[in-house]
């Protein structure tokens, strides 16, 4: 089967039309239809192989929505023409004890939607049907992409720490991952801080969620939050100075990584220690916690901020994405 989409032959090219053949579906295996498929930040840096892990020609995109059009014959829980969502994961050994024990998004053989496999910008995706998860019919597809990856990444801290709603949460950085992590945090039922570097910003981030807001570049503003936080969700990629969030923290507080920093961290140890502070990450979340998440987003109508463009205007998306002028979320729609 042929299959039409929009793929970069080199780092940092720009996309242009790419065809290529999908084999005879596996047993286990779905295909779906794209309607509309977000764009992540995870996108660039596979696009410009940042990550070093990028195969061209590269077909971004791991936010996909769409309709099942094939299934395999082992396939029982999904059926064509059902609404579906595809994240960051195509499938999983289904094997290792990370697997057997429901943190599939811990397996070390996963399967990323856009490593070694072709992604979303285009007319079908293959995956594991493990890895599909059906769409509660409450959320609008248009704007459902974003959730599967940016939704993702910010509700499994809040299952995997077992964040309590009485929680303190700050959220550093209110964009594409930022805004989302407000309107769960919130929905949660925590008390929630925005941490933001744009005054024009703080309202948004209130009627996103936020209780209160913090200039990230005034730092007394920061030091006069010591020992307020619960947890704190950092959501941005860029170097900041960790050790004045720590000390936002509350004793046995936690600050959470989201953004992919790719510098080294500058801690001081003394402080995490003598108030017992933790720093962690996390990967998106297995397929039973991205069904979970759907669901809570269905029921407490949480939904991206989006923007949209045709998928023939993929390369403008882009750039409109890398000019940092995004609000918050840009989905193509197939066309």
């Amino acid at each position: 089967m042929t299959i039409k989409s929009y793929a970069a032959i080199s780092a940092g090219s720009a996309l242009e039309p790419f065809e290529f053949e999908l084999p005879s579906i596996g047993a286990n295996e779905v295909d779906i239809a794209v309607e509309h498929c977000g764009i992540c930040h995870s996108d660039l840096s596979m696009l410009n192989d940042e990550w070093k892990m990028t195969e061209y020609p590269f077909v971004p995109g791991h936010e996909v929505i769409g309709t099942i059009s094939a299934v395999g014959d082992g396939v029982t829980h999904l059926k064509i023409g059902q609404k579906v969502g595809l994240g960051w994961h195509a499938g999983y050994c289904q094997t290792c004890d990370e697997c057997l024990d429901g943190h599939h998004n811990l397996c070390a053989t996963a399967e990323p939607t856009i490593v070694s496999r072709h992604g979303g910008f285009a007319e079908t995706v293959r995956a594991q049907a493990i890895s599909v998860t059906e769409l509660p019919e409450e959320l609008d597809p248009r704007d459902a992409g974003p959730l599967l990856c940016g939704g993702m990444a910010v509700y499994n801290p809040l299952v995997q720490l077992d964040i309590s709603p009485n929680a303190h949460v700050g959220v550093i950085g209110i964009g594409g991952l930022g805004h989302l992590a407000l309107k769960f945090a919130n929905a949660w039922g925590c008390e929630v801080t925005a941490f933001t570097s744009s005054d024009a910003k703080a309202e948004e981030a209130r009627s996103l969620g936020a209780h209160h807001t913090i200039n990230s570049r005034d730092s007394e503003a920061i030091k006069s939050a010591e020992g307020t936080f619960d947890l704190i969700l950092s959501t941005v990629n860029v170097p900041l100075d960790w050790n004045s969030y720590l000390a936002a923290l509350k004793p046995r507080g936690r600050m959470h990584m989201l953004g992919a920093v790719t510098e080294p961290l500058d801690l001081n140890l003394i402080p995490m220690m003598f108030n017992q502070l933790s720093l962690s990450s996390s990967p998106v979340g297995s397929p039973a916690t991205i069904r979970k998440m759907l669901k809570f987003a269905a029921r407490h109508q949480i939904a991206p901020v989006t923007e949209h463009f045709p998928m023939s205007q993929a390369n403008e998306a882009i750039a409109h994405l890398e000019s940092g002028k995004a609000r918050y979320r840009i989905v193509l729609d197939r066309d």
